[in-house]
């Protein structure tokens, strides 16, 4: 299971013990807001997309959008989503529990800027009832973030 995954990749941190699991589900921001009792804006989803035959991650803030003229400037190519079985097949984990960690070594993660309004926010934890509560800067380090993009709209 990749909530297994990820309980293991927070292990050697320490920090395992901050991961929630939840009863009822939390698979969309709006569930998971209402699990967390959180604005949906501090959701921070993670979308998978295609770049050059490969994916990477972008991690928002739940009430955003992706802005495909700022997502071509800065990865050069036309925002494509994956489907749910290639999200699975390259990133490990299904929609809905999808989160940048315990991920494989090739697959990049970028953190968009709309997160860094907020204290803390909450990723998933590979599964579709779970999620962990970190800083931004946390956020960024243990997603072994490449870098903060400006690639969302919607919030400003």
């Amino acid at each position: 299971m990749a909530i297994e995954l990820v309980r293991d990749y927070f292990e050697k941190f320490e920090m395992a013990h901050r991961i929630q699991e939840f009863e009822a589900s939390s698979a969309t921001v709006e569930l998971a807001a209402q699990a967390l009792s959180v604005e949906p804006a501090r959701i921070a989803k993670t979308l998978s997309f295609n770049k050059n035959d490969s994916c990477i991650l972008v991690v928002a803030a739940g009430d955003t959008k992706v802005d495909n003229a700022k997502f071509k400037a800065a990865f050069g190519v036309k925002a494509k989503m994956l489907s749910p079985e290639e999200v699975l097949e390259q990133v490990g984990h299904a929609v809905g529990g999808v989160c940048p960690f315990g991920i494989p070594e090739n697959v990049l993660v970028y953190v968009d800027e709309s997160v860094k309004r907020f204290k803390t926010v909450f990723p998933a934890c590979g599964s579709s009832n779970s999620a962990i509560e970190l800083t931004n800067e946390e956020l960024f380090t243990y997603a072994n973030g490449e870098e903060w993009v400006d690639v969302c709209k919607g919030w400003e």
